[in-house]
């Protein structure tokens, strides 16, 4: 098999991440394209958009939101994952399984959770759903007065991972606030999910944004186990990386050149980039992933690529009229007056008008 090296690896996932050159995608193209962004919190679904895209504004999703074109809802790996609204129905019914194990697992509801009729939970908590959408502290009161012996908060989180909940705005819509509320998908988007999920071809679209990947890769992206077979009954190219491990492709997708240019880039918190690959050495080295990934209550900041790998981190603060952007780098940087420019264009899509904006750049070497 052909061998791919680490450089042609990181160049090739930019480029079908959207992060070489800006695309001209709009956002619900992008978002497809993408199958999904992590969106555990409301804004980095914006950044991750601005940092891939030419023109975009935030209301190019805030309206998408609104429209119900696109939504908020638990997919891969069991997180919150922002997707168009096709693809809500389409990959919902794929992550059941992963989603019901989630239930028996979590060791801090499991207990409350044993012998619980999950079927009669679920047609309850769809009733009370689709009378009207309900935060989860409205939910469990409600629930409670049917299990008046289980703990609120376990029955409202196997709701959670049972049912199709999406989290509906104005929670995620740029420049407002609000706890999540949940509605079935099937209610705000008025159709049905799914009858089954095409597996394969859900794994295409992981390539055509992620790839050359590995099963493992691939199993590591969606939380699903057992790919293996899926894989091999598929219409693949093979490689090699550098470590011997093997890497499937679709068959006419470009390998990007190793030597083209990486500028700056601003990562979201928890962008895919960071989080769909079991090795995940093709956008960062062993120890500045250890580094990233021993953060406080595992809430990931949001990160910079120099050359095109992690390079270090980023924060925005805010006091009065000023806000700055605190860049942590990881290492010397090659060329900060570059890193510098593309920081002032996130502050100047972050933060409105006639307020006064500075970059702070320190390297923070371990």
């Amino acid at each position: 098999m052909p061998v791919l090296t680490q450089r042609q690896l990181n160049r090739t996932t930019l480029q079908r991440q959207l992060l070489l050159r800006r695309s001209g995608k709009s956002a619900i193209e992008a978002v497809e394209h993408l199958v999904g962004m992590q969106a555990q919190a409301p804004s980095p679904p914006y950044f991750g958009l601005w940092t891939r895209l030419t023109t975009f504004q935030p209301d190019d999703l805030a309206q998408r939101l609104l429209d119900r074109s696109v939504v908020r809802i638990v997919l891969m790996r069991g997180t919150v994952h922002l997707v168009s609204a096709e693809d809500c129905l389409l990959l919902r019914p794929m992550v059941q399984s992963l989603l019901d194990r989630g239930v028996r697992s979590n060791t801090q509801h499991r207990s409350e959770l044993v012998g619980l009729d999950e079927d009669e939970l679920t047609a309850v908590g769809r009733k009370l759903l689709d009378e009207q959408p309900r935060s989860a502290a409205q939910l469990r009161p409600l629930l409670a007065e049917r299990w008046p012996d289980r703990s609120p908060a376990a029955l409202a989180f196997a709701v959670r991972n049972l049912l199709p909940l999406v989290q509906i705005p104005p929670r995620a819509i740029w420049g407002r606030s609000g706890q999540p509320v949940y509605a079935t998908a099937e209610t705000w988007l008025g159709r049905p999910l799914a009858d089954s999920t095409p597996v394969a071809e859900v794994l295409r679209r992981y390539l055509a944004a992620f790839g050359p990947a590995t099963v493992a890769d691939m199993q590591t992206w969606s939380g699903l186990r057992g790919l293996k077979d899926v894989v091999r009954g598929m219409d693949l190219r093979g490689f090699r990386d550098e470590d011997g491990r093997e890497l499937v492709d679709l068959p006419d997708a470009e390998l990007a050149d190793p030597e083209l240019p990486s500028p700056p880039r601003f990562l979201p918190p928890f962008d895919n980039l960071l989080l769909s690959h079991h090795d995940r050495s093709r956008v960062m080295s062993p120890e500045d992933r250890k580094r990233l990934f021993s953060v406080k209550n595992a809430v990931l900041p949001g990160t910079i690529l120099v050359d095109g790998f992690l390079h270090g981190t980023w924060q925005i603060t805010r006091k009065r009229d000023a806000a700055t952007l605190h860049i942590t780098a990881y290492r010397a940087l090659p060329d900060v007056e570059a890193l510098a420019e593309e920081g002032r264009r996130l502050l100047a899509f972050a933060e409105p008008d006639g307020v006064e904006q500075s970059v702070n750049i320190v390297v923070d070497a371990e």
